[in-house]
């Protein structure tokens, strides 16, 4: 039997703040058993948001010393929730902040230096998890399915509402996850146009109107219809769902609650396409997963055959920092901790790089 005590780091693309996750995780008789034990979500500044979603259009010295800059931040988070906390940790564990995803260029970067990390926590720092699995020919993403495949098992799918949306499964041979579409990404750029952070439980999309036009537009993309591997980034965002959106003449209400549709639609879509059987039962988490708006038009797509579940805050806010702390506790063993029938690599692989201190 081993236990390691490690602190998870996520920040997402929804930048609604740093998510930190202190887990333990037990290796018992080839079975993995995790336990939640502190938890903090940190939200960002109107410097570091600023900062942060303009970016990728920096010059390359801005780009690295942000990184470096973004590294220590993380650092200094890290120090004050141990010390406040009074927590025992082997080592840091962090995903970064998504900057640039285009793994077809070989291109993925997260800023956070894991040096300058490590520096200003004291710590060691497990960091740079895509890498590896690009330099093999794979997206790079996703990269949450092996925690779903590990710690999850008791469901059929594995749904994150994110940023963007995701699901895992396990197929009949092998593990099958992949992005599916834009969701808080859209749903937090429009409740910002309302003067609000976040659409909170979908009220204001509630009051809107489907507009079956911008829904077929919606779904008009050719990457929901294009087979797995697949990964979205900002870029394509940009470029495709928020571009329709930005060009209807509907009302922001009106927008939201279409979007909903859509979002909800692709989701069923995809897991009718993929599952074993006409039924399962399906783990929701992730910030979408507040949206009860949003909920319902993933369960009415569905149809009742299917089980939403949405699980306690605590696994809803924190699954993916969890699931980043379980990344590096399989790199820290070298162990494989990123699946090729997933990210579409050569082979699976462990990636990470590791800071010691």
């Amino acid at each position: 039997m081993a236990t390691y005590h490690v602190i998870g780091i996520m920040s997402g693309t929804s930048l609604d703040g740093v998510d930190l996750a202190y887990c333990r995780f037990t290796y018992n008789e080839k079975n993995w058993i995790y336990k939640i034990l502190n938890t903090e979500t940190l939200p960002y500044t109107d410097v570091w948001l600023k900062l942060l979603s303009t970016l990728t259009e920096a010059s390359a010295a801005e780009i690295i010393a942000t990184d470096r800059a973004y590294g220590r931040y993380l650092g200094e988070l890290v120090k004050n929730f141990v010390e406040a906390n009074k927590l025992s940790v082997d080592f840091v564990s962090s995903h970064g902040h998504t900057i640039f995803h285009q793994p077809q260029l070989d291109i993925t970067f997260q800023v956070g230096s894991g040096a300058y990390l490590a520096a200003a926590a004291g710590l060691p720092v497990v960091c740079d998890f895509r890498t590896l699995d690009i330099a093999l020919g794979g997206q790079g993403a996703p990269l949450v399915p092996i925690g779903d495949k590990l710690l999850f098992s008791g469901y059929d799918f594995c749904l994150n509402l994110g940023g963007i949306s995701n699901i895992s499964q396990e197929g009949s041979d092998r593990r099958v996850a992949f992005d599916i579409s834009c969701c808080n990404m859209l749903l937090n750029h429009l409740a910002e146009e309302l003067g609000f952070a976040y659409d909170r439980n979908g009220e204001l999309a509630r009051q809107g109107q489907l507009q079956q036009d911008l829904f077929e537009k919606l779904n008009e993309a050719a990457y929901f219809s294009a087979a797995y591997p697949k990964s979205i980034g900002k870029e394509w965002a940009d470029e495709n769902s928020l571009k329709v959106l930005s060009h209807s003449k509907a009302s922001t209400q009106d927008k939201l609650h279409t979007a909903c549709h859509h979002i909800g639609y692709q989701i069923a879509q995809s897991v009718k396409q993929h599952a074993s059987q006409a039924h399962g039962k399906l783990l929701l988490t992730g910030g979408g997963a507040f949206n009860s708006f949003l909920v319902e038009q993933i369960q009415h797509y569905l149809g009742p055959t299917f089980e939403v579940v949405v699980p306690e805050p605590e696994l809803v806010n924190f699954k993916e920092a969890l699931i980043f702390a379980f990344l590096g506790v399989l790199r820290w063993r070298q162990e494989n901790n990123c699946l090729q029938s997933v990210t579409g690599a050569s082979q699976d692989n462990c990636g990470g790089a590791i800071y010691w201190m």
